[in-house]
């Protein structure tokens, strides 16, 4: 097994923290807030308004629950149509606020049923990355675990992207890239290391601007530390009077530099 896949394990390793877990770590006071005002609410998804020390923000996360019973519910962190409408309701209510927006991702990717077909499963992301490219208010995501093609990227159009060391952000699965190319799920360790869907090579790709530590994940001090790099991060962007056009830029700049190379 290759490094590449080795990570892709790692990310998916069920004592990993969920996203309610790094919001209540992190978090002081979070009131949860529920559904999309179209449709239903999605327990795949968690999100509302908290305090991030004396910083009102608000803090939407992918939900993949712990337990069997947990994954049920939470359809192991498959977002349906409304988990993704209720983000960008409780993103535009941010920023009629003027709060800073933190998302946290972990996702193998948006659930592709029927009823999520039916209901607009690919509009509902298009408008997320439409409408998270033009927000007023900072927002920074993190890649906690998984980073599962548009499924993450829904939530992933931010002026800051992070991830944990051993989190992979990818367009596909290696299993899916394995069976689309070679016919064989078998061969996932292969499509990995072709994917580069690690922290690293996401970094040197320039898709993420930090990739965070893992020490000591899950304790008190490692969530503190994640609450500094937030604080820290998110005060500097309030003081961009630029934040739409360079979060444009970013976007558009992404791979420019091997463009260049080549």
């Amino acid at each position: 097994m290759n490094e590449a896949y080795t990570r892709v394990r790692k990310a998916r390793n069920n004592s990993r923290p969920t996203g309610g877990e790094y919001i209540d770590g992190i978090c002081d006071g979070f009131i949860e807030l529920h559904g999309d005002r179209r449709f239903g609410d999605d327990p795949a998804v968690i999100g509302g308004v908290a305090n991030l020390g004396e910083m009102p923000v608000t803090v939407i996360a992918i939900e993949k629950g712990k337990t069997a019973r947990e994954r049920s519910k939470r359809n192991s962190g498959a977002p349906n149509p409304e988990g993704y409408r209720k983000a960008l309701r409780l993103m535009k209510q941010a920023e009629k606020f003027g709060r800073p927006i933190i998302c946290l991702i972990d996702t193998s990717g948006a659930y592709c049923g029927i009823g999520a077909e039916e209901r607009g499963q690919g509009q509902a992301i298009a408008e997320n990355l439409m409408e998270m490219s033009t927000l007023c208010v900072p927002v920074v995501s993190l890649v906690v675990g998984e980073g599962g093609s548009g499924g993450a990227l829904a939530l992933a159009v931010a002026d800051r992207v992070w991830m944990l060391e051993n989190a992979v952000y990818s367009v596909i699965s290696p299993e899916g890239c394995a069976s689309i190319l070679w016919k064989d799920a078998k061969r996932a360790d292969l499509a990995a290391e072709s994917l580069k869907l690690t922290a690293a090579d996401a970094l040197r790709l320039g898709v993420v601007e930090q990739v965070v530590s893992e020490e000591d994940m899950g304790s008190e001090g490692f969530f503190d530390r994640i609450r500094t790099l937030l604080q820290d991060e998110l005060r500097e962007l309030l003081q961009d009077p630029d934040l739409v056009s360079k979060r444009y830029q970013r976007f558009r700049g992404i791979g420019s530099d091997l463009v260049e190379e080549a």
